[in-house]
């Protein structure tokens, strides 16, 4: 089985929203069955809940979660076959954890090639919507892109 773990800042929004999203995504065979979805944050606090709209939208997908936050650690990021951040500097902050280990570094890349996903906290319900119509269309792409079959 070979993990994919997604990265933020405080394991609320963003990350355990594209781990449901990758989830629901599996489940509907848009990705392989031999996936294993994580999340962590760069500067998350075990055990903080979810956010309430990204709750909302894992609910309207029927994913389970257990809906707190974990730090992000060198294990986390060594076990991991793969590593999406949603920014570029989720990315650095990433590879700043693991330092000199340039095998776990190379296995962290952002999740959008193309820029940064924005932070919904504190941006009502339709910043949610955006960043999880984002993720639907990202998650399939690039972990299919990064992990071939």
């Amino acid at each position: 089985m070979r993990t994919v773990l997604f990265v933020c800042t405080g394991n609320t929004c963003r990350s355990p929203m594209a781990e449901g999203i990758a989830r629901h995504l599996q489940r509907t065979g848009k990705l392989p069955p031999d996936l294993f979805f994580a999340s962590a944050g760069t500067s998350a606090y075990d055990g903080d809940p979810m956010a309430d709209a990204t709750r909302a939208i894992l609910d309207e997908l029927n994913v389970s979660s257990d809906g707190t936050a974990k730090r992000l650690s060198p294990e986390m990021i060594r076990r991991a076959d793969l590593v999406l951040g949603m920014t570029r500097g989720h990315v650095g902050g990433a590879r700043a954890i693991v330092g000199s280990d340039a095998a776990a570094a190379a296995k962290i890349q952002p999740l959008d090639p193309t820029g940064d996903i924005a932070d919904p906290i504190g941006l009502g319900p339709e910043a949610y919507e955006a960043v999880k119509d984002r993720l639907f269309q990202l998650i399939p792409t690039r972990v299919k892109e990064m992990l071939p079959s």
